[in-house]
């Protein structure tokens, strides 16, 4: 593949593909990738496979969070928040 038929090489699309797939990229950037990705079947196989691995973890993580934790939690960031808007740290 020629340096005219991809913006991007296998380094940058291996390097950026965490963020590709987070969708943390630009439009340019990720059509970028994406360009690449429909060309390359060495990259490809590396973004089947991280996606595939990310699906799997999070079926597989999906714990249950208790009712009472989650108030707790929000109740925390609320007394930060208005810890900070009242000028007073920790």
């Amino acid at each position: 593949m020629g340096p005219e038929e991809s913006a991007v090489d296998c380094s940058e699309t291996i390097e950026r593909l965490y963020h590709y797939l987070d969708g943390e990229l630009t439009d340019e950037r990720r059509s970028e990738i994406r360009h690449h990705l429909d060309d390359c079947a060495p990259c490809v196989g590396a973004f089947d496979f991280e996606s595939d691995l990310r699906k799997l973890i999070a079926n597989r993580c999906k714990d249950h969070v208790p009712d009472s934790l989650r108030q707790r939690v929000h109740d925390a960031i609320s007394e930060e928040e208005r810890r900070q808007e009242s000028g007073h740290s920790g």
